[in-house]
């Protein structure tokens, strides 16, 4: 099939207007107010509700959904009472790097706030994936993340006392654990599984993230293991749906 030629391939086919030609009212402003967020700059205020109900003849209402839908698809941001453009979303790579790592590429400072280091005995399903014994003491280390200050996510890392017995005395919260692996304990990482799902965050974690319920997150699994093979961490990384995408690089698959 041969796009038309205002058709961005990357774009929903034909802008998204089913067969028939029919759209609901609030989708053909969403449409609109997008064009014009192409030509605004990060940061631009958006007019009241008011302005572009007035302009395209409709109710505020059906305005207020356009928006919504915008908000959540990271097109626009809360600024104080007001609404902004958003910029673009941050691309985390798939690969054994650290977040740090990946939002430093972007030209983006990357930032984590520490909401708490502690030690317990590793329950049976935890002890399983990091191949513990169960009762075997782990640390839970969980932090916001920033990018330019702005919270982003939420990361949860378990791994075990025995691997890494200083953490509390050693680790900067607001560093790169693997850098810290690397550097301090000389534990390289070799290999990962890592799941992705789309969830809804909790309201403790809404609050920690400073989003609403209703926001889409990406909810990131990894359990890595180090260069001889031996599991060494289980994270749990909460994404904000709309400040966040994933990249990765594929090969020929094997027949």
């Amino acid at each position: 099939m041969d796009y038309p030629l205002e058709q961005d391939p990357g774009a929903p086919v034909r802008g998204g207007v089913p067969e028939h030609g029919r759209v609901p009212k609030y989708y053909a402003v969403k449409a609109r107010i997008s064009a014009l967020l192409d030509t605004w700059e990060s940061g631009t205020p958006l007019p009241t509700e008011r302005e572009p109900a007035a302009r395209y003849e409709v109710a505020r209402e059906t305005v207020r959904q356009a928006l919504r839908e915008l908000l959540l698809e990271g097109r626009l941001r809360r600024q104080g009472r007001g609404t902004v453009v958003a910029g673009p979303k941050l691309e985390q790579p798939l690969s054994l790097g650290s977040y740090t790592e990946g939002v430093r590429r972007q030209g983006r400072r990357p930032g984590r706030s520490l909401i708490g280091l502690d030690r317990f005995p590793c329950p049976a399903a935890l002890a399983a994936e990091l191949g513990l014994a169960e009762g075997e003491a782990v640390w839970h280390l969980e932090r916001g993340l920033l990018a330019d200050e702005e919270r982003v996510g939420l990361e949860s890392t378990y791994v075990s006392v025995a691997r890494v017995p200083d953490l509390e005395r050693d680790f900067d919260p607001d560093s790169s654990f693997y850098a810290y692996l690397r550097e301090r304990l000389g534990i390289g990482f070799g290999t990962a599984e890592e799941r992705i799902e789309t969830v809804l965050a909790s309201p403790r974690e809404a609050l920690l993230i400073g989003t609403p319920p209703a926001l889409p997150m990406l909810l990131l699994h990894r359990v890595s293991r180090d260069t001889a093979g031996r599991r060494l961490e289980r994270v749990r990384t909460l994404y904000r749906g709309d400040r966040f995408s994933f990249t990765t690089r594929l090969g020929e698959a094997a027949e």
